[in-house]
């Protein structure tokens, strides 16, 4: 974090209202690519359509790179590469904000494809040695595993000798991800998928966290709370490190598979996963926060939301707690082009933030762009909210060029 940053305890809590410092990075046609889009992802139809016209251009391989890479993918990625996004980085690390490279190419299966994005994403966490401008680095267990082995194993069943070595190989790509991250010193993320997958995603990032978070939290799992059952995770695995001497890393997010999830369970006829409703969601989210900060000689805490009410409820834990706003113990995080107003404020206020930064070609991101768009749509005020502070800058920096004319 940049020296201009105070890791003095706090005074007050930070204002999310104050746009100058939020979009201070945007020029003034950055601002107006993100009002268009903001507009656009807040209509449902035309998220529908989208949706719809990007997967048949994958389905039959049509070009649409020309027509993505200036609008969605310029705004919610980085670049192609780990070097296309040095622009971004730079950017907001200028601000008091670091990076989370995020290497999102999805939908491979076969052990070629599973290699060489297991490859990508090593390449991503040794570009994070001794650069201050990294926080973390992350991966989805998914991208280096066959989803099928995942689900055989979330479910106890007996693996044939072909999956019991497919499991062998992801077992080894994780444990050599890990040992980089813990070798470099940069902490990794190991992000949470869908609840059939979770099991054996919790098992893994387990292994790890016993083996490399002795002293430091340099493995974090990742946790969802709009699960209703994994607040009790949460409380159990704090117990369980606790126990077994090694420091909890956790990343809490509300979760990204909701209607995937509620739409399976219906499905196939069991009961759902998901909370019965958002209030449920937040109260949780709200009380793992609680407990993190309560814990905190114990646990380290990323707090992964776009939520302004729950963000603003761990600057008071924290000062209630008497801990310095830049705790290393405890970091925020948001995805690139969303809820800059959390992310600078924080920031300018002393507290340590990372930005998602995903890359990838434009192709293969697809459907991470998918469901930024979707998310934007689904979650109640987030677009609208979003496009209030982007229109109250606008007018700010109007009123300011008048007034210098006059």
């Amino acid at each position: 974090m940049p020296a201009t940053y105070s890791k003095d305890k706090p005074t007050g809590l930070p204002d999310f209202n104050n746009t100058e410092k939020a979009y201070a990075h945007l020029s003034s046609g950055e601002l107006r690519r993100a009002l268009v889009l903001f507009q656009t992802v807040g209509n449902a139809k035309l998220v529908g359509v989208g949706k719809i016209l990007m997967q048949w251009a994958l389905a039959l391989r049509i070009p649409i790179g020309w027509a993505i890479r200036p609008t969605i993918y310029s705004h919610f990625c980085g670049g192609e590469t780990i070097e296309g996004c040095e622009t971004q980085v730079n950017k907001l690390y200028a601000s008091g904000v670091q990076t989370i490279l995020d290497y999102s190419a999805e939908g491979k299966e076969t052990e070629d494809e599973l290699e060489s994005t297991f490859d990508s994403i090593l390449e991503a966490i040794k570009a994070t040695d001794q650069d201050p401008h990294h926080a973390f680095g992350v991966f989805k267990v998914s991208g280096i595993a066959p989803t099928l082995v995942l689900e055989l194993v979330s479910e106890g069943k007996t693996l044939t000798n072909e999956q019991r070595e497919a499991w062998q190989r992801v077992r080894t790509r994780v444990a050599a991800l890990c040992a980089e991250a813990a070798r470099i010193k940069t902490p990794v993320f190991i992000d949470a998928e869908e609840s059939w997958l979770q099991p054996a995603i919790d098992l893994l990032a387990e292994e790890q966290m016993l083996l490399h978070n002795r002293t430091l939290a340099l493995v974090f799992t990742t946790v969802q709370l709009y699960r209703h059952d994994r607040l009790a995770y949460l409380k159990a695995l704090t117990e369980k490190a606790q126990s077994s001497g090694f420091r909890l890393g956790v990343k809490l997010v509300r979760g990204a598979y909701m209607e995937k999830e509620r739409l399976r369970a219906t499905r196939i006829g069991v009961p759902s996963p998901i909370q019965p409703d958002k209030q449920a969601t937040d109260r949780d989210y709200d009380a793992a926060l609680d407990w993190c900060v309560e814990h905190i000689d114990s646990v380290s805490l990323c707090a992964g939301s776009h939520n302004e009410a729950s963000s603003l409820l761990l600057c008071s834990k924290m000062k209630e707690a008497g801990l310095a706003v830049g705790d290393d113990r405890i970091w925020f995080a948001q995805l690139l082009g969303m809820s800059d107003p959390i992310s600078f404020n924080l920031a300018a206020a002393g507290y340590n933030v990372a930005k998602y930064v995903p890359y990838g070609p434009i192709r293969e991101t697809i459907p991470y762009l998918i469901r930024r768009a979707e998310e934007n749509t689904s979650v109640a005020g987030q677009s609208s909210r979003e496009l209030e502070l982007i229109r109250t800058e606008f007018k700010r920096r109007s009123k300011a060029i008048k007034s210098q004319r006059v």
